[in-house]
C-alpha cells in the first residue's frame, strides 16, 4: 500500500472516530485507539502494522512526551520527586508480586511469569500525559506525581526486562542488571536535575547567533532527539529522554515553539494511539481460557497499581492516593516492547502475547474514564 494511502486510512479514521466520540461526550483518545482496531487486520483488514507506521508511532509518542514536558517546569517535577519515587517503588513491587502470583497460579513457567510481571509494571506515560493535558490537569500536584512516577516506572520496567533477559539465557547476570540500573538512574536524575540549568546556559548562546527562520524550534528539536538517543544508550526508553528534553527547554522556549510542537504532535500522535488498537487480535479471544487469562491480567494490572499507589501515597491522603493510582493504570509502549522481546525469546506464546496486548488496549481505553472520576471538574 502506498504510504500516503496508509497514512490517510490510519490518520483519517482516528480523527473521524475522535470527532464522533467528542460529539457523544466521550474522550477523543478512546476513539483514536479504537480506530486502529477497526481498520486493523483483525476487523476490516484495511491496514496492518508495518515498520513505517511503527516509526510514525514512535515519533508520535516522543512528541507527545516532549509537548507534555514543555508544559512543566523541572522544579515542579523535582518538588514531588521524593513522593513519586516512593509511590513508584511501592506500586511496582506490589504489581510485580501480584502479577507473578497470578501467572504462577495460572500455571505459567517461572521465566514467563517474570516477563509478564516486567511487562505489567510500566505505566504508559504517553497515554496518561495525553489525557491529563487534554483535561488541563498537568499543573495539579497529583498529576505531577503521576508523571514523575510513570517515568520511574519505565526505568524500573526496563531494568526488570534486563533481569528477565538474563533468566532467559539460563543465568542471572547480576553485574549486567546493576549496570543497566545504574546507567538508567544516573541519566534520568542528572537530566531532570541539571538539564534545565544546562539548557539555560547553552541554548541562548545558539539562539542569539542563529539566523534561520524558526531556529529556536530547530534547536529544541535537536535537543529532543539527542536526549532520546542518549536515553536508549543509557537503557531507558526514548520517550523518557524526550520528556526530559521538553522540561529542560520549557523555561527558555517561547509560545511559537509550543505552537509548532503542538502542530507536529497533532499530526503524529494519532499514529501512536491508533497503533495501539492496530495490534489487537480479537479473533484470539474466542478461546475461553485466553479470555480468562486476559481478564486476570487486566484485573491484576489495575488492582496492583491502585493498591500500590494507595500504600505509597498514604501520607497524602486516600483521595490523592486513589487519583494517582487511577492515573497509573494505562500500559503502553514499554509493555508492548517487553511483550515483543518475550515472544522473540520464546519465553511466552502467542496466547500470552495477545493477552498483554489486550491489557495495553483495555487499560488505555479505561484511563480517560478513570481520570475523569479521579479529577472531577469541580476540583
Amino acid at each position: 500500500m502506498p504510504l500516503p494511502l496508509a497514512m490517510l486510512i490510519l490518520f483519517g479514521s482516528a480523527k473521524l472516530l475522535a470527532e464522533i466520540f467528542v460529539r457523544l461526550g466521550l474522550p477523543a483518545i478512546v476513539g483514536e485507539i479504537l480506530a486502529g482496531a477497526v481498520v486493523g487486520p483483525h476487523a476490516l483488514g484495511w491496514i496492518a502494522p508495518n515498520d513505517t507506521l511503527t516509526a510514525l508511532a514512535d515519533l508520535g509518542v516522543m512528541f507527545l512526551l516532549f509537548d507534555a514536558g514543555l508544559q512543566l517546569r523541572a522544579a515542579d517535577l523535582l518538588g514531588v520527586a521524593g513522593v513519586a519515587a516512593v509511590v513508584a517503588a511501592v506500586e511496582v513491587a506490589v504489581t510485580f508480586a501480584a502479577s507473578w502470583g497470578a501467572m504462577a497460579g495460572w500455571g505459567a513457567a517461572p521465566a514467563a511469569s517474570l516477563l509478564v510481571s516486567a511487562a505489567l509494571v510500566a505505566t504508559s506515560v504517553g497515554v496518561t500525559a495525553t489525557v491529563l493535558a487534554s483535561r488541563g490537569l498537568l499543573d495539579r500536584r497529583a498529576s505531577r506525581i503521576i508523571l514523575a512516577a510513570a517515568v520511574i516506572d519505565d526505568v524500573l520496567g526496563l531494568i526488570a526486562l534486563a533481569a528477565a533477559g538474563s533468566v532467559a539465557r539460563g543465568r542471572v547476570n547480576i553485574p549486567e542488571v546493576l549496570l543497566t540500573a545504574t546507567l538508567a538512574a544516573v541519566f534520568t536524575i542528572a537530566i531532570a536535575k541539571w538539564g534545565a540549568t544546562a539548557a539555560g546556559r547553552i541554548l541562548p548562546h545558539f539562539q542569539s547567533r542563529a539566523r534561520a527562520e524558526e531556529a529556536q524550534f530547530h534547536i529544541a528539536l535537536a535537543l529532543m532527539f539527542a536526549l532520546a538517543a542518549l536515553a536508549i544508550y543509557a537503557g531507558v526508553a526514548a520517550i523518557v529522554g524526550a520528556f526530559l528534553a521538553g522540561m529542560a527547554v520549557a523555561e527558555f522556549s517561547g509560545a511559537r515553539v509550543r505552537d509548532l510542537t503542538r502542530g507536529v504532535t497533532e499530526l503524529l500522535a494519532p499514529f501512536f494511539l491508533a497503533g495501539i488498537g492496530l495490534k489487537l487480535d480479537v479473533t484470539l479471544f474466542r478461546s475461553r481460557s485466553l479470555l480468562g487469562l486476559a481478564a486476570l491480567m487486566l484485573a491484576v494490572a489495575v488492582a496492583g497499581k491502585l493498591l500500590g499507589c494507595l500504600l505509597g501515597a498514604i501520607r497524602l491522603g486516600w483521595r490523592d492516593g486513589l487519583a494517582i493510582g487511577l492515573g497509573m493504570v494505562p500500559r503502553g509502549e514499554v509493555t508492548l516492547v517487553v511483550a515483543q522481546v518475550g515472544i522473540s525469546l520464546s519465553l511466552i506464546g502467542p496466547d500470552v502475547y495477545a493477552a498483554l496486548v489486550f491489557v495495553t488496549v483495555a487499560s488505555a481505553l479505561l484511563t480517560p474514564f478513570l481520570l475523569k472520576m479521579a479529577f472531577p471538574r469541580t476540583q
